[in-house]
């Protein structure tokens, strides 16, 4: 089966929908989702969008808290594109049916995170992703030309090179991709002259996250296996605080908590971030999590303690309200008790390399938010800053697209997936051991603190298992776990290629065997077609 659309958008959080809402109506839009149209990274967000709202406060400021916060490393020009262009991006939201949560003048209540000088976090209480997620979803069903496609998993982008077919233009001109309906366990193409890949970034390859499971590294794998170049995916962001609980996955304590007073303590009591910077706990995220991973080891602890007990209850249950009721099913009631909390792998900071546009090295083929790498991260992605790109980028690449129907796109015939010479799995569990396995191998060496040899020893360990699941890819049918470890694997590959380039620490990157931040400012870029 082969679908015909004008754009296919692989991803339904903030970066897919601002795209979908921004494009003309005219056009045939499908949205394809792993699982059902909420469940992405945007529904989770606890934080909100930074954005220049207050008097006080200036783009340059936002700017140079930007450029703090990446470690040096960032690029101005999306810098300051990102930062200039928030009013529009808030605009967009608040048309859209956005709900944010207002201060006693009826104005957007600003908080303030780490890494931040100034109150520029618009949020809706501590939920601003579901408030986000589920007025744009809202939208996009709301428009006749937008299809919502559930529960597929995207394989690979088909572009003419792969079809056999001569462009003269573009020989890598995106024709469309191939996508596993997970209902029927069957393969169906998507003929599209535009693709946009949204589908968030890669922290599921370690043991312990903050991520929903989609958060496979699908569309970064998807877009290296086409042709496009990668940078900076040694820059992995671990959120400092994170629930430590038997019975939680993925409970994350936003920023915010520290924004409006929360201290991080030792078992004893003892606050301790202000030993490690005077920002104390509203450093960057990285000089947080360090900290914390530090004097876990050397406590030997597993955890430790997030305390916002001084400040009153009324002052929490109306700052906080969704993680006070969430923690009371875990027996823990934050106005009384302290959080027992532990850093787990957060955010992607680097990606499919992009223009301003949010356009990639091939023809057609478009990433944004997590997926993409725009400059505005550098070494360290500042609080809030995420979902304000996913609508900037977003925008504009809705913009760019819709001058490139306005000249006209070509098309092509689209060839049906080949399944003829696989047969069904006989050993699913190989894709479970595997999959524990990289998540195991990233979590211990490739984490918070690196060293030469731990790079080196997961590298051996990932290429042992691409071994085994390429073969496992060639011989059976596909799978939607079969997939994503595939897309994990890649991504991982690519982490680790990365981070055993950058000779220094930077921003997220510490290694012990170069302690030291470097005098040379650079990316690390990686291309598919070199060794």
């Amino acid at each position: 089966m082969t679908h015909q659309f004008d754009v296919v958008i692989v991803g339904c959080g903030g970066a897919g929908l601002t795209l979908a809402l921004n494009l003309p109506s005219h056009l045939s839009i499908a949205i394809l989702a792993q699982a059902p149209s909420h469940v992405a990274s945007t529904y989770w967000a606890q934080g909100g969008i930074a954005a220049v709202l207050d008097e006080s406060d200036s783009v340059q400021n936002h700017i140079k808290d930007t450029h703090v916060a990446g470690a040096d490393l960032c690029h101005d020009d999306a810098v300051r594109f990102t930062v200039e262009n928030a009013g529009k991006a808030v605009n967009f939201l608040l048309a859209n049916g956005v709900q944010f949560t207002l201060d006693q003048t009826k104005k957007l209540h600003l908080t303030r995170e780490g890494g931040h000088s100034h109150r520029r976090i618009i949020h809706t209480d501590d939920a601003t992703g579901v408030a986000v997620s589920s007025a744009l979803v809202a939208a996009a069903k709301g428009r006749s030309n937008i299809q919502f496609l559930e529960h597929y998993t995207a394989i690979d982008v088909v572009t003419y090179h792969k079809l056999g077919v001569d462009n003269p233009n573009s020989p890598t001109q995106v024709a469309g991709l191939y996508a596993l309906n997970n209902n029927s366990n069957m393969v169906e193409g998507f003929a599209a002259p535009i693709v946009a890949l949204a589908c968030g970034g890669a922290s599921r390859a370690y043991l312990y996250t903050s991520n929903p499971d989609i958060a496979t590294g699908d569309g970064i794998a998807m877009a290296w296996r086409a042709g496009c170049r990668v940078a900076n995916m040694e820059f992995n962001q671990f959120h400092p605080t994170c629930l430590y609980h038997p019975e939680a996955r993925s409970f994350l304590i936003t920023e915010a908590m520290r924004g409006e007073g929360a201290y991080l303590r030792l078992p004893d009591g003892e606050r301790f971030m202000q030993r490690f910077d005077e920002r104390a706990e509203l450093a960057p995220r990285d000089v947080v999590a360090r900290a914390i991973d530090f004097e876990m080891k050397r406590l030997g602890v597993r955890h430790v303690w997030l305390d916002i007990t001084h400040k009153s209850a009324e002052f929490i249950k109306g700052h906080f309200p969704n993680i006070y009721e969430g923690l009371l099913d875990y027996g823990i009631d934050i106005t009384k008790d302290k959080i027992p909390v532990v850093p787990a792998a957060h955010y992607t900071c680097g990606g499919v390399m992009v223009n301003q546009h949010s356009q990639t090295d091939i023809a057609g083929l478009y990433a944004i938010g997590e997926t993409s790498f725009t400059g505005l991260h550098g070494a360290n992605r500042m609080a809030s800053n995420s979902l304000l790109e996913c609508f900037v980028y977003g925008m504009s690449a809705a913009e760019h697209i819709s001058a490139l129907f306005s000249k006209g796109l070509p098309r092509v015939a689209f060839k049906p997936w080949d399944a003829t010479l696989v047969r069904h799995p006989d050993e699913d569990v190989v894709i479970l051991h595997n999959w524990e396995e990289l998540r195991n191998s990233m979590w211990n060496y490739v984490g918070i603190v690196r060293t030469d040899k731990r790079l080196a020893r997961a590298l051996h360990r990932i290429g042992l298992l691409e071994r085994e699941i390429e073969e496992y890819y060639a011989q059976y049918m596909v799978s939607k776990n079969l997939l994503e470890l595939r897309n994990l694997l890649q991504v991982s590959r690519l982490m680790v290629e990365c981070a055993i380039q950058r000779k220094e620490s930077r921003g997220l990157h510490y290694t012990l065997d170069y302690p030291d931040v470097s005098d040379i400012i650079a990316d690390t870029i990686l291309s598919p077609n070199k060794p």
